[in-house]
Order: structure tokens, then sequence, then C-alpha cells
């Protein structure tokens, strides 16, 4: 199928889709990135025979292993986003396409907002090591305060790890709160090693590795925190320029960053408040107890902020105290063999591509707008679904594929005023 025009809407929707898609590359090689960098530093903990891995290391081994089982769920999230990103690669319909990605979209949230918290836990666990190496720190209190901080991460890490996208969104806008709250028990702990190793007469010996100890994570969080009046000031000093977002003359996010993001947001791929809590997290500490909405607008229109955008992410009716509408298979769940036998298994599974419709939209779209005729009516949903694949394949000879399938049905969900807009299958 040739592009269409660069002036035309079509022209228009496939330089979106195209965009998104190699943003969203882009984006899941960044993660990709950041868990790969995870992955080395929790391997070299693990063998850090003069700490971790030798004093009282059936004590704190578990910890490292803790971080380990993290970034199982992470790299499962990451390939299956991947995987749904080469299937919208390899269908012709650029509406499809996009709507894989949305798809895909809360994996790689969950898998972003994952690895900035593990790199939090990670710099509690460097801290443990070089608390043990020198002898400066109770291994009891060390204990307590791993065990802490693994509970007070545990419902985010349980609400990411969980692949259920209201409970990823629902979660993204307490991390900042979280890793901000993390960030002052980090400053705390490391003082209270300052202090014993002062009592300890090593403070010269001791006094270049204890100044050493800052933030694995990349984060470069502002340590002490600020006076209370500071958020407010910083928060406005946050400036878009050519170089990225800029929080005075530190850099706090690239160029390349925030354009890969405005795409994806714009494209609702991934929302605004998880990408906005990225960037207060990045931010450091004095942003965190922020919401997305009190960053300046500079910087929100720049990460695709727009009434378009936050049409995508408005509260459900199930948040506003009203019923949600049902959710309805695309394709129809009583040929779900005949789906399977043509490549719909795994993440392409036919639960995966539900829409929700009001209950007149569902008898409309079954019964022509005559609920009486159900699925009688020639033009009835799975009726005419199955009818168009299967004269298809006759023209063609042979099984059609899956995305082959899926630019049908990408044709006829148009037909029908069916949004492009899938969500997996909640119920038995």
């Amino acid at each position: 199928m040739a592009a269409a025009g660069a002036g035309s809407a079509e022209g228009t929707t496939w330089q979106s889709a195209l965009a998104a898609h190699l943003a969203f590359r882009s984006a899941v090689g960044d993660v990709s990135g950041s868990t790969r960098r995870l992955s080395g530093e929790l391997s070299r903990l693990e063998a850090s025979t003069p700490g971790i891995a030798s004093r009282a290391s059936g004590l704190f081994v578990r910890y490292v292993d803790h971080g380990v089982l993290q970034l199982r769920w992470m790299d499962a999230e990451l390939a299956a986003a991947t995987q749904l990103a080469n299937a919208a690669s390899e269908v012709k319909d650029p509406d499809m396409q996009l709507a894989l990605l949305r798809r895909a979209g809360p994996r790689l949230e969950a898998a972003m907002m994952g690895s900035l918290l593990l790199a939090v836990w990670l710099d509690f666990i460097h801290l443990t090591d070089v608390a043990l190496k020198q002898h400066i720190y109770s291994v009891e209190w060390l204990v307590v305060d791993l065990d802490r901080v693994q509970k007070m991460l545990k419902p985010a890490m349980t609400a990411l790890s969980s692949g259920e996208s209201g409970q990823v969104e629902a979660v993204v806008r307490d991390i900042p709160a979280l890793v901000g709250h993390l960030t002052r028990e980090f400053a705390a702990t490391r003082e209270a090693m300052r202090a014993g190793a002062e009592k300890l007469q090593k403070i010269l010996v001791l006094k270049e590795s204890i100044e050493a100890i800052t933030l694995l994570s990349a984060l470069k969080f502002s340590l002490p925190s600020l006076p209370p009046s500071a958020p407010a000031l910083l928060g406005m000093s946050l400036t878009v320029s050519g170089d990225g977002v800029m929080m005075g003359t530190r850099l706090v996010v690239s160029a390349e960053w925030v354009e890969m993001m405005r795409h994806l947001v714009r494209a609702g791929v991934l929302s605004l408040p998880a990408v906005s809590a990225a960037v207060r997290i990045q931010a450091g500490q004095v942003m965190m107890a922020q919401s997305h909405d009190e960053l300046p607008k500079g910087v929100r229109d720049a990460l695709g902020d727009g009434p378009e955008v936050q049409g995508m992410h408005v509260t459900g009716r199930a948040g506003a105290g009203m019923n949600e509408p049902p959710r309805h298979h695309i394709l129809p769940k009583e040929f779900r063999e005949w789906f399977e036998k043509r490549g719909f298994t795994g993440e392409m599974d036919i639960d995966q591509f539900c829409v929700k419709l009001e209950q007149a939209n569902h008898e409309a779209i079954h019964g022509g707008g005559n609920w009486k005729l159900g699925r009688t009516w020639p033009g009835e949903w799975n009726r005419m679904i199955l009818e168009a694949l299967q004269k298809a394949e006759t023209r063609t000879g042979r099984m059609l594929t899956r995305n082959e399938i899926l630019d049908i049905v990408a044709e006829r969900m148009e037909e029908y005023y069916i949004p492009l807009k899938f969500i997996p299958w909640r119920g038995p």
C-alpha cells in the first residue's frame, strides 16, 4: 500500500504512525539499556566479597536477588512491547499500527518506571555494601532499613508488574513522591554512617569513600532536601531550551529524549503523567511532591500536552462513579480456534483485541439498530467480519496471515465507526 500524499489526512496519519514507531523503538532501547546497566551492577554487588557477599552474606544477598527478580518482569514487559511493535510494523493500516503501539505503551511505561524504582533500590544496596566493607553501621540496622525500603517499594512494583494498564496509570502519579521520600531516607542513613565513622575515629580514612556514596541511579537527587518553599520555586525554574529541559543551568533531560516522548504522548502510546513523573524524578527530589499539572506549561507542551492528549486520558466512567462500558471482542471469541491457527496467540491473543462499547452501540453493530434481529442481521459484526475474512482467503487461495487479518479488521472498524483503541478482555 503506497503512502498517501504528505498533505492529505491519510499522509498525516502515516507520518504520525512512523514517528511514533521510531520513537517507540528508541524508548525501548533506552529502557533496555537502563535494565542492562542495573543487571550488571547487581551482578557486581552479588560478587562483592568484602561486602554483600562475605560478611553476613546470608542476610544481604537476598536483597540483591530481589532486585534480579524485579528485572525479570521488566525484561518480560520490554520483550512483549517489542513483539507488539514488530507486529505494528508489519500491518499496512496506519491506524492499526498506532492501535498496536498503544497496546504496547503500558508495558513500556511499566518497565520505564520500574527501572527508575529499581535504580533507587540499587542505591540502598550499594550503600549497604559500603557500610559492610567499612564496618561503620550496625548489621541489624542495615537489615531493618532494607526491609523497610523493600516494603515501601512493594506496592508500586506490584502494580507496575501486574500487566494491568489501569494499575500502571494509577501508580505512576505517586512514584515521584515515593522516590522523594526514599531519597530523604537515603540521606538520613548516609549521615548516620558518617556519624558512626566519626565515633570510630575513622573519618580521615573514610571521608573520601563516604563523600563518594552518591545515588547510582544517575538521577542526581539533591541532598539534603530543601526547605518547604523550595519546590514551587524550583518547579517554575524548569525551562525548555535547544538542549532539552533545563533546571537553571543543569540539563534534566535531553532534547532528543523530549522529542521521543512528545511523539509517544501525542500518539497516545505513553501517558503524560508517566512521562512527567520521569522528568520530575530526573529533576531531583525538589520536584517529587508536585503533580504533573504543576510542571511549567512550556515543559508540558514540549512533552506533547494538549487538549487531544488530555482527552485520551480523562477519568473513566467507573472513576466518576458510573458503570464502565462493557468490553467486547473485535475478533469473535466463538471463532477463537480459527484465529489461533492464523497467529493470534500469546500477546496477540484475541482477548487482547477488545473495545469498550456502550450498550446501545453494541446492540447496533449486532442488530443494525434493531436489537431484536441480533445475529440474524446480515451486517451483524461477528457474522460480517468472519465472512469478509473467509472471502479474502478464497480470493488469495491460502490462509490469511495475522497482519492481513488486522488490516481487514481495521477497515471494517472504520466503516462501523468503532475506534481503534484496544483493551484486554476482563471476563470469564
